[in-house]
Order: structure tokens, then C-alpha cells, then sequence
């Protein structure tokens, strides 16, 4: 899996918190209000944002248990200032940490689990390790909130052609073969709505779009340059061009003047 630097992380975490789907929050909450315990797994919690965001808007007393395989993102995501601090009605939030491979979860690691979340993961994913886990959440009865999932469709304004030709090439860097491994990328929501619908889950999704502008020129600036920087990966002819047209995309966000729109999706399985 991928490793993520805890900065990268820090920079995006307003925009995700603006970009998430609230209105498949009611749901999870009364499914929780029916457990006896709240015990919540964060699949691939980076530095947990994901359960600073959630937990204040979720009932109860909760137990989160955040799964990682780098065990220095665990070390910040269970430092002080970054853990959820309280629930929606003020009860306690209890975390700890759990060093693994997420993808090796099955039904038995998941007993007793309320809900299963996870932020910018399924995009990560092969479409074996998808169903295996789709399987296993079914199986342990938990509700499940994928967040931010891209979806492979960006929109820059102003507009310039070239914008296509590296979006495709970063879509097919997305769905690239690594390690062995063929990568979903922006196929995932599509991939996980069908097998969720398939094991006879009740499946909702959601758009959770970055909307970026002036005010994310710093988040805009990383984000472009890692965009350009895997499209060139996966296409090294686009090269020449594409660093003429990185650093005028760049000069247009240090100027205020860039707007992006990077859309993701939210998706949500209630138990039947």
C-alpha cells in the first residue's frame, strides 16, 4: 500500500471535512443507536482525520481502533492532540492503534465492530482484496462509510486541452499494475457499490467533491504537482509539455486564479 507523509495528510484535511457527504451521516447514526457498544475500525487512518472529523458527529460512548501498516502515522494519530476528543452528545471517545494490513481483515477480525470507515482507500485497493473485504464486513454485520474515493473526473477553470490528456494518463496511473497488484483507482466506487449490492447489502453513494480555490492555493499547488507528476509517470512522452504546463497551472494558483474541482465519492452499506 502506498505510504502517505503525515504533511500531505495535514494539508488536505480541511478540504476532506468540507468535501464529505453529510447527508449519509443520519443513517450511521441510527444504526449505531441500535448497538450495545459503538466500536469503530479506521481502515488505513493515516494520521486520523477521518475520527476527528466523525466522531463529534456520531452518538454515544465509542471505542475507535485505528489500522495502519506505518506505525509512524499510528504514532501520530494516537498522540494527544490528535485524537477525537468527544461524541455528538459529549459521551467519551476512547482510541487505540492496531499496526496491520487491512487487506488481510476477515469476518472474525470484525466481531463486535459497529461500523467500518475508511478515508481515500478504495482507490488503493485490487478488486479481490475489494470483495474480501466487502465479504467480511457483511459477514460481522457492520455498517460501512467509505469516504473520498476518487472518481477519476476533474474540472479546471479556466480550461486548457492539455487538462485531458493528463487526466487520462492519471487515471491510468490509478489503475496500475504494481507489486502484482492491479489497482482499482477511480473503478472503485463502481466496483464496491456492485459487490455490496451482490452479498444483499442496502448500498448508498454520494458525490464528496474537492472544491478548491484561492483560499487552497497551498493544498491546490501539492495536489497539482503530484497530478502532473503521476500522469508523466505513467506517460513519460507528455513530459515536455506537461512541465510548461505545470508551471503555468502553478503561476495561476500562487496568483489566486486557479479553481479546481476533484471529484470523489462517499459510500454507505447499512446492514439489511
Amino acid at each position: 500500500m502506498t505510504k502517505y507523509a503525515p504533511s500531505w495528510l495535514r494539508l488536505r484535511e480541511d478540504a476532506d471535512a468540507a468535501a464529505r457527504a453529510t447527508e449519509l451521516l443520519e443513517p450511521v447514526r441510527a444504526f449505531l443507536r441500535t448497538q450495545d457498544e459503538v466500536v469503530i475500525r479506521d481502515l488505513g487512518c493515516g494520521t486520523g482525520s477521518l475520527g476527528r472529523w466523525l466522531a463529534r458527529r456520531l452518538p454515544g460512548r465509542q471505542r475507535w481502533i485505528l489500522h495502519d501498516r506505518d506505525p509512524d502515522l499510528l504514532t501520530h494519530a494516537l498522540a494527544r492532540t490528535s485524537r477525537p476528543d468527544h461524541s455528538l452528545d459529549g459521551s467519551e471517545v476512547e482510541v487505540v492503534t492496531e499496526q496491520r494490513d487491512i487487506t488481510e481483515l476477515r469476518a472474525a477480525d470484525l466481531a463486535g465492530t459497529s461500523l467500518v470507515a475508511a478515508s481515500a482507500l478504495l482507490d488503493l485497493l485490487t478488486a479481490e482484496e475489494m470483495t474480501r473485504l466487502a465479504e467480511a464486513c457483511v459477514e460481522a454485520g457492520c455498517a460501512v462509510l467509505f469516504t473520498l474515493s476518487v472518481s477519476g473526473r476533474v474540472v479546471l477553470s479556466p480550461k486548457e486541452k492539455f487538462d485531458v490528456e493528463i487526466s487520462d494518463a492519471f487515471n491510468a496511473h490509478q489503475r496500475r499494475v504494481t507489486d502484482g497488484r492491479w489497482l482499482l483507482g477511480p473503478d472503485a466506487v463502481d466496483v464496491a457499490f456492485g459487490v455490496f449490492e451482490r452479498l444483499g447489502a442496502t448500498v448508498r453513494r454520494a458525490p464528496s467533491p474537492w472544491r478548491l480555490g484561492a483560499d487552497q492555493a497551498a493544498l491546490t499547488a501539492e495536489w497539482l504537482t503530484g497530478w502532473v507528476g503521476a500522469a508523466c509517470e505513467q506517460r513519460p512522452e507528455l513530459r515536455p509539455d506537461a512541465d510548461a504546463y505545470l508551471q503555468w497551472r502553478l503561476s495561476q494558483c500562487a496568483a489566486g486564479e486557479l479553481n479546481a474541482v476533484i471529484q470523489h465519492e462517499d459510500l454507505l452499506v447499512v446492514p439489511s
